[in-house]
C-alpha cells in the first residue's frame, strides 16, 4: 500500500541532500553555552531546571552530530578528510562533557568541534 505513495529516490546519504545540516547541532550547543553563561544568576530551582535543559539540549548535539556522522557523510567524504571519525568522536565525548560541566570553555569546545565538522560540511557540499 505505501509503495504507492513513497517513491525511492537516488541519493548518497539516507535522504535527498538538503535535509541535513550541522546547525542543527549549534543550535543546541549554543544553548548549552547559554546555559552554563547565566548559570551563577539563576535561583537554586532556577539552576536545577538549567541544568536539566542544558543536558537535554547535550542529547541533542550529540543526536543531530550521530545524524550527519552516520547518515550524511560517507567513505569517499573521509579520503578527503581523514580525521573525520576522530572529529566527530572528539565533538560527541565533548557534549558528554558539557552534560557533567558548568564550566563555558567546554561549551566553548565544542562549539568549535561543531564549526570544524560544519565547514567539513560545507566542502562537502562542493
Amino acid at each position: 500500500m505505501f509503495t504507492r505513495f513513497i517513491k525511492p529516490v537516488y541519493a548518497h546519504c539516507d535522504l535527498p541532500c538538503g535535509t541535513y545540516d550541522p546547525t542543527q547541532a549549534r543550535i543546541e550547543a549554543e544553548s548549552v553555552l547559554g546555559s552554563m553563561q547565566k548559570y551563577d544568576g539563576f535561583s537554586e530551582t532556577d539552576k536545577t531546571r538549567a541544568i536539566i535543559i542544558k543536558e537535554q539540549r547535550c542529547e541533542e548535539v550529540k543526536r543531530h552530530l550521530w545524524v550527519l556522522w552516520t547518515d550524511y557523510f560517507k567513505p569517499e567524504h573521509l579520503e578527503l578528510h581523514d580525521d573525520l571519525h576522530t572529529l566527530f568522536w572528539n565533538a560527541t565525548k565533548q557534549a558528554g562533557q558539557c552534560k557533567k560541566s558548568l564550566d563555558t570553555a567546554d561549551a566553548e569546545k565544542l562549539l568549535s568541534y561543531i564549526d570544524e565538522i560544519a565547514t567539513l560540511f560545507k566542502e562537502s557540499k562542493k
